[in-house]
């Protein structure tokens, strides 16, 4: 009788799977991908595993929802009528912030890339691209490209922003010490890198990363 005053009272209200999504993603932003258990879903939703498993099949399917959420809130950012190149910064830098607020999304769309958020992905920037008068012999590098650099760069940056997080560094601080490591080093071996300790101590990711985007968008405009 012990064990029964114990457990944790069922919900009583309806279990959807935008529910089941919504506390998936929760776990997944405050304690990472390893946390996200059904067992876990079970105690934050106060269910059951049958109520759980009648929505999402297993963890993958799960995954591949909460990270379906994530872009469409991405995706529904995007204005129809804005012209194409503003439209594809929008997208870009959309896809860099919801990569950096939510890191398992990164890993998630690489693991996985033929689940319906990557084919989204795809086929956004692909229209967009093909608006902008991208000829049809280069659109398809050209959307590979650019989705490449969208997702490799985010993702790098959402795994540096962990790598910080977990050892409490400072980033200034960091930046700092690595900038003045770049500074001492032989500018006959390494000209560049001691050209560029400055700017690096001072870059913003984000700022950099749409930087890339134009510089990319430049080079596409010369195949038209």
């Amino acid at each position: 009788m012990a064990n029964k005053a114990q457990r944790t009272p069922r919900r009583t209200d309806g279990l959807s799977k935008e529910l089941i999504v919504k506390a998936a993603t929760e776990i997944l932003d405050t304690d990472g991908e390893t946390a996200l258990t059904f067992r876990a879903l079970t105690t934050r939703l106060s269910t059951g595993y049958g109520a759980i498993y009648h929505h999402v099949a297993n963890k993958s399917d799960l995954l591949a929802a909460a990270t379906g959420d994530v872009m469409a809130g991405v995706m529904s950012g995007v204005v129809i009528d804005t012209e194409p190149r503003e439209a594809l910064r929008t997208v870009a830098l959309g896809l860099f912030d919801a990569i950096d607020a939510h890191p398992w999304v990164g890993a998630q769309l690489s693991r996985e890339p033929w689940r319906p958020a990557l084919l989204e992905i795809y086929e956004c920037i692909g229209r967009l691209l093909d608006a902008l008068g991208v000829p049809e012999h280069a659109l398809f590098d050209a959307a590979g490209a650019l989705v490449n650099y969208v997702l490799g760069v985010a993702g790098q940056n959402a795994a540096n922003a962990r790598v910080l997080a977990s050892s409490e560094a400072d980033r200034s601080a960091l930046l700092s010490t690595v900038a003045a490591q770049w500074s001492q080093l032989d500018p006959g071996k390494y000209p560049f890198v001691v050209r560029a300790a400055t700017q690096l101590r001072e870059h913003d990711d984000r700022e950099q990363f749409l930087s890339g985007v134009d510089i990319f968008l430049a080079g596409i405009a010369t195949l038209r």
